[in-house]
């Protein structure tokens, strides 16, 4: 009894992390995704460049971010999680005063690989991969507050992107916010992800040695998948789900606000976005901590998403001639926009032992991030025919991914 003590007197120092790892995604989804549509912008009216030329820069930073995720699990065995999180904000910050600095084409280009390759390291699977070690019973509640970051990341650097940039000018607000998340980072590094249980004497969740847990938390081992993954269905259901879910997410997302505007005007419409956030962390809050333990979460994955096609068939039947059929419709695609990212990895936690699931959730990152990269251009073109075709094609694609994961159900 008394080599319990010490985890007894201690507070369990996973709460802790879950709050370091939610600031982190605070600034990994501000600067690393919601950033680059407000950094196109600026670069298009700073250098009079076409808008196709600075969109590829973007499409860039998305798809070498999707390259360099996938290989997350290696580059955490070869340096750690605190050094390759803080190596990870200091590309981004670079990357991003890059973008507000360039005067070439290439110099465009060359600062979308430094942000593209810094940011996934503040990203999904760092979010998980920090996570992970601290719990397993309560991981649906803790990555969802954590992943919450995402949300107010959104919530807070959209906004103050452009207050900086009007106040002080792209290059100074570049380097505002990235000697900010620099720090930032630095400090939670060493304050909170630089600890583990073992080291701490804790175990996941918690919980006591007479309590039946192993004080060994799911480890940044070298995963015993391999190729054999590409073979598994469970793994190409869940990717593929993932993937085809994210595309019609962000893909319908990136012409909602322009769509909404003709019927609410600017101010409305962008207050109706804010309420869609605000439904996000709520859908993501809520399946957290009421999700049991036992339930199947590929049922859950795609209860989420039915309720997005239910909103997305709303703003398709009203075509913007009954405004709250639209708020309705808009709140409801909202609930489920969260979940898109917390609940694969959950997922893959049940179905995959824990030395595959440090493979798993980069993979399936990675392969959602090279998809939707190419979602907003697919959107685009969906809209030159006319806007209903957008919600057709959201439609049509949340379908697949619901099909994608009760495909994988007893695979």
């Amino acid at each position: 009894m008394t080599s319990c003590q010490p985890s007894r007197i201690k507070p369990f120092f996973g709460w802790h992390v879950v709050a370091a790892t939610f600031v982190l995604a605070v600034f990994g989804w501000g600067v690393g995704f919601y950033g680059p549509p407000i950094y196109l912008q600026m670069v298009v009216q700073r250098t009079g460049w076409p808008v196709t030329l600075v969109s590829a820069a973007v499409t860039l930073h998305f798809l070498v971010g999707a390259i360099v995720v996938a290989n997350l699990p290696r580059l955490y065995r070869l340096a750690g999680v605190p050094a390759i999180t803080v190596i990870g904000a200091i590309l981004l910050a670079i990357g991003v005063v890059g973008w507000s600095l360039a005067d070439r084409p290439w110099h465009l280009f060359a600062a979308a690989l430094l942000s593209g390759t810094g940011w996934v390291a503040m990203g999904a699977a760092a979010v998980n991969a920090i996570i992970a070690p601290w719990f397993v019973r309560a991981r649906p509640a803790a990555l969802s507050m954590a992943y919450n970051g995402a949300s107010v990341g959104g919530v807070i650097f959209s906004p103050l992107w452009v207050v900086l940039i009007a106040s002080s000018g792209f290059a100074q607000a570049a380097v505002i916010v990235g000697i900010s998340m620099v720090l930032t980072v630095a400090a939670l590094s060493v304050v909170a992800f630089s600890k583990s249980p073992d080291v701490l004497g804790q175990f996941p969740d918690g919980a006591w040695p007479e309590q039946g847990m192993s004080p060994t938390a799911p480890s940044l081992t070298e995963p015993r998948g391999g190729a054999s993954l590409w073979r598994d269905r469970r793994f190409l259901t869940l990717a593929a789900g993932m993937a085809a879910g994210l595309f019609a997410q962000i893909g319908l997302l990136a012409h909602l606000f322009s769509i909404m505007v003709p019927v609410f005007g600017s101010k409305a419409a962008g207050l109706l976005m804010g309420g869609a956030t605000v439904a996000a962390i709520l859908g993501r809050t809520g399946i957290g901590w009421l999700m049991p333990v036992s339930a199947d979460r590929r049922l859950v994955a795609s209860a989420s998403y039915g309720v997005q096609i239910i909103g997305t068939l709303m703003l398709l039947a009203t075509d913007g001639e009954n405004a709250a059929a639209v708020v309705i419709g808009v709140l409801l695609f909202g609930l489920g926009i969260g979940n898109a990212t917390s609940l694969p990895p959950l997922i893959a936690q049940v179905e995959f032992t824990r030395s595959d699931v440090s493979r798993v959730v980069p993979l399936i990152v990675a392969l959602s991030q090279a998809t939707y990269a190419l979602a907003p251009a697919l959107f685009g073109i969906a809209r030159t025919i006319s806007d209903p075709a957008v919600f057709i094609l959201a439609l049509v694609i949340q379908f697949l991914a619901v099909l994608a994961f009760l495909t994988g159900r007893h695979g």
